[in-house]
C-alpha cells in the first residue's frame, strides 16, 4: 500500500483542526515530546502517563503544561474536561484487557475528537525496533480494541487515513536510546542486540543529511463518543 510521508504532527493538526486555545489531553504523554509541540502552537496541555520518570521529564520539557500519573484506563477527569483527546503511539503500550477501558477513558474527557494514532507492525523502523521488542502482537491487538469498541457501538468513526513517519537519527546508538526511552524495561536487550540492530539498520535505512531515517507506517482513527 503507498502511503503519504507525512510528519505526525501535521496529522493530527488536518484531523482536530486548530491547535491554539484548545484543551487538549495527550494520553501517554511519555517525556512530553508531543505535549510541547502542541503547546508551541497554542495548545492548553494536560498529559497523563503511568510511568512517574516520565510525567516529570515532561513537566521539565513543558513548563507550561500540567502532567499527571494515571493510567489511560482510570483518567482523572470529569466528562468532557477537554476539547479533544490525543493518544499517539500509545494504546499497545496499555495492557491489553484494558485497551477498551483506555478508549472509553479517552472518548469520555473529551468534548470533541478522540484521536488514536498507531504505528503499524511494518516499515524500516519496525523492522529494526523488533529486534529489541517485537510488538507484531500487541499492536494488532490494539487495532483489533478499536474495532471491538467500534463494533460495540461505544465509539463512533468519523475518519481514518495511513501515513508513513520518516525518522531521522544521526547512529545506531541515538536509535536505540529513542527505543528504551519509550519503554526503560528494553534496555537490557537494546544492549545485548545493538550490533544485530545497527545491522538492519544499515540494510533497511535512507541516507538522511545528518545519519539515516526509517520509515513507520501509522494508522490514525478519528473517533468521537457514541451519543
Amino acid at each position: 500500500m503507498t502511503r503519504d510521508v507525512r510528519t505526525t504532527f501535521s496529522v493530527i493538526e488536518d484531523q482536530i483542526g486548530p491547535i491554539s486555545g484548545k484543551r487538549i489531553l495527550d494520553v501517554g504523554c511519555g517525556h512530553g515530546a508531543l505535549a510541547r509541540a502542541l503547546a508551541r502552537q497554542g495548545g492548553r496541555v494536560t498529559g497523563v502517563d503511568p510511568q512517574q520518570a516520565a510525567v516529570e521529564a515532561a513537566r521539565a520539557a513543558v513548563p507550561e503544561g500540567t502532567f499527571v500519573q494515571a493510567g489511560a484506563e482510570s483518567l482523572p477527569y470529569a466528562d468532557g474536561a477537554f476539547d479533544a483527546v490525543v493518544i499517539l503511539n500509545a494504546l499497545h503500550h496499555v495492557p491489553g484487557p484494558l485497551m477498551g477501558a483506555a478508549l472509553r477513558e479517552a472518548a469520555r474527557v473529551s468534548a470533541g475528537p478522540l484521536l488514536v494514532i498507531e504505528p503499524l507492525a511494518e516499515g524500516s523502523f519496525f523492522a529494526a525496533v523488533r529486534l529489541v521488542d517485537d510488538e507484531t502482537e500487541i499492536r494488532a491487538q490494539a487495532q483489533d480494541a478499536i474495532s471491538e469498541a467500534l463494533d460495540a457501538g461505544a465509539l463512533t468513526l468519523l475518519r481514518k487515513a495511513e501515513y508513513e513517519d520518516r525518522r531521522s537519527f544521526p547512529s545506531a546508538d541515538a536509535f536505540l536510546k529513542k527505543v528504551v526511552e519509550v519503554d526503560p524495561a528494553r534496555a537490557g536487550i537494546a544492549e545485548r542486540e545493538a550490533e544485530s540492530v545497527a545491522a538492519i539498520i544499515a540494510e533497511v535505512s535512507e541516507p538522511a543529511e545528518a545519519g539515516f531515517a526509517l520509515l513507520q507506517p501509522h494508522r490514525a482513527h478519528l473517533l468521537q463518543r457514541a451519543s
